[in-house]
């Protein structure tokens, strides 16, 4: 079964110098553009993080720092990575939960001014653990009936989170084809950010979601103690949780003026 789209959609998988979203770097990233009348576009790039690689990452994706001295850093690449996306929705295997957050703090970090406001985004294991919950590759091999090999490579991952899903369209007949409705099966909770620190309300309004104001109107937080402001934006958050709180203290001040 094919997608239904309106626009392209791009499943796109990272290999990271670990998985801390705010400080880790991409090494690889793959992307698989899918267009609404089925053509694919397909880029795969090693990226030189500019920081060590952990031998203990190394050993899961096999990506060394030998192997990535003289690729391009993320800095150079990120106009046509921005240029490849900007224009579509985004899928993913726990893409929700890491890939988009990383991805959005490397294109910060590029001085790419990068909002996911107008992009969807499927998570393709969300909907495979609400199914059936299990891994990539036991999804591979239940959905594809195949064996996912060079699991842990970008390139490899992808193409095989873009057949799970397909077949997951196939399996699931109360499972709709059409990617809004797949964006909202598969978030978690609501989130104004992509690290879940900004919660949505039903009715769209940001709440805290951790520490001593969790489940409180940023808004009114804000206002009451300002100096909490100046302290989030040095904190160790990421940028993208950053960009959420200052857009929500210049929109406030801007209806107060």
């Amino acid at each position: 079964m094919e997608l239904k789209l309106t626009k392209p959609i791009c499943f796109f998988d990272l290999e990271t110098t670990g998985i801390n979203i705010a400080n880790d770097r991409i090494v690889e990233i793959s992307i698989l553009k899918v267009f609404p009348n089925g053509n694919k576009e397909s880029h795969t790039w090693r990226v030189n993080p500019t920081i060590p690689i952990p031998a203990e990452t190394t050993a899961v994706h096999g990506i060394t720092d030998e192997m990535v001295a003289n690729e391009p850093t993320f800095k150079e690449l990120s106009k046509k990575v921005y240029d490849l996306i900007k224009d579509s929705d985004l899928g993913g295997f726990n893409s929700n939960r890491f890939d988009i957050p990383l991805l959005a703090e490397e294109l910060l970090r590029a001085e790419v001014d990068f909002d996911l406001k107008k992009n969807l985004s499927v998570d393709v294991q969300t909907i495979f653990h609400k199914m059936e919950k299990r891994t990539l590759e036991a999804a591979y091999k239940f959905y594809c009936g195949k064996t996912l090999v060079d699991a842990h490579s970008a390139a490899a991952d992808t193409n095989a989170t873009y057949e799970v899903l397909k077949a997951q369209l196939e399996m699931y007949d109360d499972l709709e084809n059409d990617v809004p409705k797949l964006s909202e099966f598969s978030a978690h909770k609501r989130f104004a950010d992509f690290a879940g620190y900004i919660h949505l309300t039903k009715d769209g309004k940001e709440t805290f979601g951790f520490g001593k104001h969790k489940g409180t109107l940023v808004v009114d937080v804000l206002e009451k103690e300002p100096g909490y402001f100046g302290w989030l934006l040095n904190a160790d958050f990421p940028l993208y949780t950053k960009k959420v709180l200052t857009r929500i203290k210049l929109s406030s001040l801007n209806t107060k003026m």
